[in-house]
């Protein structure tokens, strides 16, 4: 039967029950996407320091705007898993939960006697996912890491900058993000669809530098090739040819120029007046530095703005390199909702538009850890006098 649009008007996760164990970045993002889109993600912090992400950076108020804008729409719960009364409730929530997050490294959930294994025998829907930098099997499973480390063992840092210079380092976090969130996020939805058709869960194992790796295509697109990547800044993406590549403007700001395909190519020569540049298309070598001079010259003799008038009414992938700020007041992304207020604080909208999605209410980030416990666990069975005798005792 076809579904009508009131019965689509659903979030496409209600329903799902989350326990999200992880901290700072990687998993918060994951979960918080989750919890965008439905999810009731029930964020478990320890009594003691907690998400060490609520004190880190710029202070919103009582919490960081870091830890607002990657856990808003959760629930808090504080709780001890050390002991043992910590472990019961815990594995009280398990019974219930399609999903957990964690992101310790690989071993401390099983010492806390709820690992995988263990919760599978409680739940076996559950869908359990551990983010990790190098995963959990292999000789570097057990070592530190940050996301400039697994992105330099992906090979991907290496060809970050510029000809000549060191790697470049971005405050966008490839590891942590694609290797972390985003691939968590496909492994746990993947699962999920699995668990609800077999009744079976599923340990998703997610290695932040395998994630990373998976997506390096065009570095390994040369190494199949040639045997061995194209040095940093002369790939055709990062600097090799004229027709792909930013260029500064008279003002010290920049234009991106993406005209790969011929036609739009030959449009930004014509545009610019420079026929005689249609030739340096994808020129390499001394060519395609004399192209690729002769472009510069000629942006660097208009500012940003006057570059911004001239091509933006013309179709052909040249447009102004926006700071954040920029970005945030930019038409087209706020027609799409990608700038949103939450509790009085700017935030990025979630990034996929589903027909049918309702209109919910968006809350903030939980202010105090463990804001919501006694609904949390009212709901996992607990009375009123056990919920009190678990707090008496440091529990929650």
């Amino acid at each position: 039967m076809a579904e009508t649009p009131r019965d689509s008007a659903r979030a496409p996760l209600a329903g799902v029950r989350v326990l999200d164990l992880t901290r700072l970045l990687p998993g918060p993002l994951a979960t918080q996407h989750l919890a965008d889109y439905g999810a009731d993600v029930i964020k478990i912090e320890d009594t003691g320091a907690g998400d060490y992400a609520r004190g880190m950076g710029a202070m919103g108020g009582d919490t960081s705007y870091f830890y607002q804008v990657v856990n808003r729409n959760k629930r808090s719960l504080r709780l001890d898993l050390k002991h043992p009364d910590g472990k019961a409730v815990f594995e009280k929530l398990v019974a219930g939960a399609d999903i957990l997050v964690e992101g310790f490294r690989p071993g401390v959930m099983d010492k806390l006697g709820i690992g995988y294994a263990a919760l599978a025998r409680i739940n076996p829907r559950l869908v359990f996912c551990s983010i990790s930098g190098y995963g959990q099997t292999g000789p570097y499973a057990q070592r530190a890491g940050h996301d400039i480390n697994y992105i330099g063992y992906a090979g991907v840092l290496d060809q970050i900058g510029t000809a000549g210079g060191a790697p470049a380092i971005s405050n966008l976090q490839l590891g942590d993000l694609l290797g972390g969130t985003m691939t968590a996020l496909f492994g746990v939805l993947v699962a999920l669809v699995d668990a609800r058709a077999s009744g079976k869960g599923r340990l998703v194992d997610v290695s932040m530098t395998d994630g990373v790796m998976a997506h390096a295509i065009f570095p390994l697109t040369e190494v199949l090739a040639r045997g061995r990547v194209r040095p940093r800044g002369e790939d055709l993406l990062t600097g090799q040819v004229p027709c792909y590549g930013v260029y500064r403007t008279a003002d010290g700001r920049y234009m991106a120029v993406g005209a790969l395909e011929e036609k739009f190519w030959n449009m930004v020569c014509d545009t610019l007046a420079r026929p005689d540049l249609k030739p340096f298309h994808l020129a390499t070598g001394e060519p395609g530095e004399k192209g690729r001079a002769e472009v510069a010259a000629i942006f660097a003799a208009r500012t940003q703005a006057e570059w911004v008038a001239v091509f933006d009414g013309v179709d052909c992938c040249v447009t102004p390199v926006l700071t954040l700020d920029e970005s945030l007041e930019n038409p087209q992304l706020k027609a799409r909702g990608m700038v949103t207020e939450v509790g009085g604080v700017r935030q990025f909208g979630p990034p996929v538009r589903l027909s049918g999605m309702p209109v919910a209410e968006v809350r903030p980030a939980p202010v105090a850890a463990g804001a919501d416990s006694d609904a949390v666990l009212a709901e996992a069975g607990l009375d009123v006098a056990e919920i009190a005798r678990l707090r008496q005792a440091g529990v929650i």
